[in-house]
């Protein structure tokens, strides 16, 4: 099973279309699997246990270590920032040139044809 739901996750492919020739199992056999382990922490007990065995063959690059913010938790409330002031002049602004003008289709000309590449260039 963890086989088939590695395979399923790397390659993107649907759960329902994992090749039975692989012998790795049903798709949705792989799934209900994932989620049952999902339920049961079992992911993160082997992640925890992958990153200290590394950890200990000193195997892992820390300097090239990203936290990632979907698994850090947000604080609800943070400290007050106060708003930055603007330090522009605040004499009076210079009019843009198409500020009052009313604009027709032809004012936004679709760009000239480029070569493109064939789809069928490459195999």
């Amino acid at each position: 099973m963890l086989s088939g739901i590695l395979f399923v996750l790397h390659t993107g492919i649907q759960w329902e279309f994992l090749p039975q020739e692989l012998g790795l199992g049903s798709g949705m056999t792989c799934w209900r699997r994932l989620q049952e382990w999902n339920r049961a922490v079992a992911w993160k007990q082997v992640h925890d246990l992958l990153l200290a065995e590394l950890h200990t063959a000193d195997k892992l690059d820390w300097s090239r270590a990203v936290i990632d913010s979907s698994h850090v938790r947000a604080a609800r409330r943070g400290p007050k920032v106060a708003r930055a002031r603007s330090i522009a002049p605040s004499g009076p602004q210079a009019p843009r040139p198409d500020r009052g003008r009313r604009h027709t289709p032809g004012d936004l000309a679709p760009p000239a044809p480029t070569a493109m590449a064939s789809p069928n260039c490459c195999h």
